[in-house]
């Protein structure tokens, strides 16, 4: 069976300037426009830059907005059972970051604030799945003690980016090492690390420092809330024992059968799994599948086959079917499930 429309195609690249340096490896992997300031790229996104109308969102290979098209048809694109579910949202938003700086230490603020102060269904829980990093790179996340929101406060006023550094739990990480991101908690990435990023579909970011950065905090770091509000978002305990445990998960590129890229903590937010071309039958949804490595195709039940390559985005509707990969490796990134 072959459906009239494409529901399975490849996308452009979809670079754009930001306040903090990088971007030549998504360029080379995407065969996009690269840096210097370019260092991420949101893939398949129907979301916008926070403020903005129309930056961030993906165009589709005729020029069409893919947030349009989802919005016209959900149910080619979702499916029934998500749309009873989540209604009209693909509920995911994926992003390569490529930062050539250290990102400052800054954390997202969870459903609960986001429906509160910022009339938004969502918040803004991520996890970061390790695609390259330099050796001993780490990445921070949680206070490595407890904090009190005045502390924090001072530490943001005087803009004190080594006490906020300091106060951080740092994590070494490396190829194929997954960081899952809870909503509140504080996180900062060194320079180098590539990362495949999965998160709610928002751009809620809120900035504890941002000197040596191309934006300024003061005026444009606390999501127009203003820092007494916006602190209050922020996790000030460090995560616990089994907490930490349950972030960190690891795929190995080596394995020649597809696996599950997270723990059981992230079902509510997303879905990833490292596809090897094993032949393994994936099922049917909305997804957003970029190839890592390799060369080969992907057959679909319910549409017609595509060849593909490194560096291919392929964004995935439910209408597609199930499919088959052979020949190539990478992720695909998905919503909760249904």
């Amino acid at each position: 069976m072959n459906n009239s429309r494409l529901s399975a195609e490849k996308l452009p690249s979809n670079q754009f300037d930001h306040f903090y340096r990088g971007g030549n490896r998504i360029g080379k992997l995407r065969k996009g426009p690269g840096g210097p300031m370019r260092p991420e790229e949101w893939i398949a996104s129907t979301t916008t830059r926070f403020g903005e109308k129309v930056n961030g969102l993906s165009l589709l290979a005729d020029g069409r907005l893919l947030r349009d098209e989802v919005a016209k048809d959900p149910q080619f694109w979702l499916g029934a059972d998500h749309i009873k579910k989540f209604g009209s949202s693909t509920e995911i938003l994926v992003k390569l970051l490529d930062p050539d700086q250290r990102l400052p230490v800054h954390y997202h603020p969870d459903r609960k604030f986001a429906l509160e102060k910022l009339d938004l269904t969502h918040g803004k829980t991520e996890a970061w799945i390790i695609l390259d990093a330099p050796i001993g790179a780490k990445v921070g996340i949680g206070f490595n003690r407890k904090m009190s929101k005045a502390e924090v406060a001072k530490l943001v006023r005087d803009h004190d980016s080594q006490g906020l550094l300091d106060s951080l739990m740092f994590i070494e990480v490396s190829a194929g090492d997954v960081i899952f991101v809870p909503a509140g908690v504080p996180h900062a990435i060194e320079a180098g690390i590539f990362v495949l990023e999965l998160q709610e579909p928002t751009d809620l970011s809120i900035l504890l420092e941002w000197d040596g950065f191309a934006v300024d905090g003061d005026k444009d770091g606390h999501l127009d809330l203003g820092y007494e509000l916006a602190l209050d978002a922020l996790r000030l305990d460090p995560l616990s024992e089994a907490e930490v445990s349950q972030i960190s998960t690891r795929f190995d590129k080596e394995k020649t059968n597809s696996q599950k890229v997270f723990n059981s903590i992230a079902d509510d937010f997303f879905r990833a799994d490292y596809l090897t071309g094993d032949d393994t039958v994936v099922e049917p949804g909305f997804g957003i599948f970029l190839i890592l490595e390799g060369s080969g195709s992907m057959s679909f039940s319910d549409s017609t086959s595509m060849q593909v390559e490194a560096g291919d985005a392929v964004v995935i509707a439910n209408a597609a079917g199930s499919f088959k990969l052979k020949g190539a490796k990478g992720i695909i990134s998905r919503p909760p499930r249904a």
